[in-house]
């Protein structure tokens, strides 16, 4: 799917038909946030501003939308964590739809939170700290939730991150990799598959995670840092979560420093045995190789356009590392 600047209105007029379900004019200010996985809107309103999702087309069902708003919901209710509520539409729905180019889009909406990204306030290590915490109650929530019947989001294992048939596509067509690129991410593929799969699924280490904190779904405000954008939730292991808090800040000079914060901060909150811990830099790889599948099946997007030869180069080097030492 191509979001360029015709589909994006093609988008924003089908929205545009949505708005009178949460009684909203359908000319009200609307206004492109942001292209990732959806697209995000802004509505301004002097009473307070909504934040519109419009759903990528086959990405998650309305049974997986459901859930995800159904998780939020609980997460704020058991004060587990800073998140936009969802906003439903005046009959009580949680969601609307319109068709575009005959294909159906869903259409939720959310309360409007301040704040800016951690990485943009000059402190990332610091809120690294913060986030650690926030995984943390996260992952205890988790543990504890009983979700409501017909529950169902994705699974992220190894067949969905970066098998034959992974969610994002093959890591195999990511620009600027090369034969002998491609060659040296095989190894560092297999070697992922038989770490994880003796690694396992016992509770204490697999549950439902965000899988994607990172800093753009952070938002940073005096000292509370809220979470935003649940889409990618699922089944994942626990430490998953770190990966995607450091997705392409995996080169980053701060990495060190940023994991050291991130494990302070959560075992502020709960325990992390060392077993868990020393799983990290596997996830790390398996989440950098998957983000080179997104980059190269999102390239429309801002990322996907920035995420060329210095990111190819980058992940190359991190699988260097990471095989010499899982041998």
């Amino acid at each position: 799917m191509l979001y360029d600047a015709a589909y994006i209105a093609l988008l924003e007029r089908g929205l545009r038909t949505c708005l009178p379900d949460w009684d909203l004019p359908g000319d009200a200010p609307v206004r492109l946030l942001a292209v990732s996985e959806n697209a995000t809107f802004l509505l301004e309103r002097p009473e307070a501003p909504l934040v519109f999702r419009v759903q990528r087309p086959g990405y998650n069902s309305e049974a997986e939308i459901l859930s995800e708003l159904a998780w939020v919901a609980a997460l704020r209710a058991d004060g587990a964590v800073h998140a936009p509520a969802p906003v439903p539409c005046r009959s009580g729905a949680a969601l609307s739809r319109f068709a575009a180019d005959g294909t159906e889009m869903l259409v939720t909406a959310f309360e409007y939170f301040p704040g800016v990204p951690p990485d943009e306030t000059g402190d990332l290590v610091q809120w690294f700290g913060a986030l650690g915490g926030v995984t943390a109650r996260l992952h205890l929530h988790a543990r504890a939730w009983t979700p409501p019947a017909g529950f169902a989001r994705r699974t992220w294992d190894w067949d969905s991150c970066i098998g034959p048939d992974a969610d994002w596509g093959d890591w195999r067509i990511a620009p600027g990799l090369g034969r002998e690129g491609i060659a040296l991410l095989e190894r560092a593929v297999l070697r992922l598959r038989a770490i994880t799969d003796a690694y396992g699924r016992a509770p204490d280490r697999w549950g439902l995670i965000h899988s994607d904190m990172k800093p753009g779904n952070l938002l940073a405000q005096e000292d509370r840092l809220a979470v935003i954008d649940f889409d990618d939730c699922g089944q994942g292991w626990f430490m998953v979560d770190f990966a995607g808090s450091v997705s392409a800040l995996e080169a980053d000079p701060r990495y060190g420093e940023c994991l050291a914060a991130w494990l302070d901060g959560y075992r502020r909150v709960a325990p992390l045995a060392a077993e868990h811990e020393a799983m990290i830099p596997a996830f790390v790889m398996l989440r950098r190789i998957q983000l080179s599948a997104w980059a190269a099946t999102h390239s429309e997007t801002p990322f996907g356009q920035v995420a060329g030869g210095g990111f190819a180069q980058d992940t190359l080097a991190l699988a260097e590392r990471f095989l010499s030492q899982h041998a």
